[in-house]
């Protein structure tokens, strides 16, 4: 039985709005590539319908209890049957179509690719000013600096893996920070790690975000100066 080679995994936390939006573009993407793989939601207790739609849709699901975007990934990397994974956020502000990109990068040999919105281009309203002039820019450089990476964009949502590798990797972060150690933790173990232009789109939730200015900036700071994994979110 051949290996499945692509595990599309999205961490879910109430996207009734636009859960079913992305999993019919990765879907479609699926489709077109002829790529074998899966569509995996790793829902975060979602007391709004999504895993219902996520089922309906024809859609993995995998419940993990513990709150968090760290620990609903690192759930999902776990039960992910692919030998890579593509994680990208469901609120539709990435275009799930850009799988191939990462997949050829793959197989290329990189371990780890990650997208850049610099790059690609940031549609206007998609990214808070203070984001993406001074917060992203800022942790970026202070991640290239500690792990000694050129990744131009630490906290792009959209990207991809070995699967095996990661999990061997210790990753401990539960909240936010994930982002930033997946990154780090890939860097230090001497792992092949590029970057290509990703677009950032507007999402379809109306606004509404699960990142925590002050509070996620401060830990993504903290784990980039002390270098110390956290479980709690």
């Amino acid at each position: 039985m051949n290996e499945m080679e692509l595990t599309i995994l999205m961490p879910c936390l109430d996207e009734s709005k636009s859960l079913a939006f992305c999993i019919k573009e990765a879907q479609r993407y699926i489709h077109t590539s002829g790529v074998s793989a899966e569509i995996l939601i790793a829902d975060n207790n979602s007391t709004d319908g999504s895993r219902e739609i996520a089922a309906d849709c024809g859609a993995h699901v995998v419940v993990i209890s513990e709150r968090g975007y760290g620990n609903a990934l690192m759930g999902g990397i776990r039960a992910a049957r692919g030998k890579y994974v593509l994680i990208g956020d469901c609120d539709g502000s990435y275009d799930f179509s850009q799988a191939d990109e990462f997949l050829q990068k793959l197989r290329a040999g990189f371990s780890l690719v990650v997208g850049n919105r610099y790059l690609g281009g940031i549609e206007k309203h998609a990214m808070p000013f203070l984001h993406r002039r001074i917060g992203v820019p800022l942790l970026s450089m202070l991640g290239r600096w500690r792990y000694k990476v050129k990744i131009g964009d630490f906290h792009c949502g959209l990207r991809a893996f070995h699967r095996q590798t990661a999990l061997s990797l210790d990753l401990q972060c539960g909240g936010m920070e994930f982002a930033t150690e997946l990154i780090g933790r890939f860097a230090d173990a001497g792992e092949p790690i590029c970057e290509i232009p990703t677009v950032l789109r507007c999402d379809r939730r109306g606004g509404h975000s699960h990142l925590k200015t002050i509070s996620d900036g401060w830990r993504h700071l903290q784990l980039i100066l002390l270098h110390n994994g956290r479980k709690d979110r």
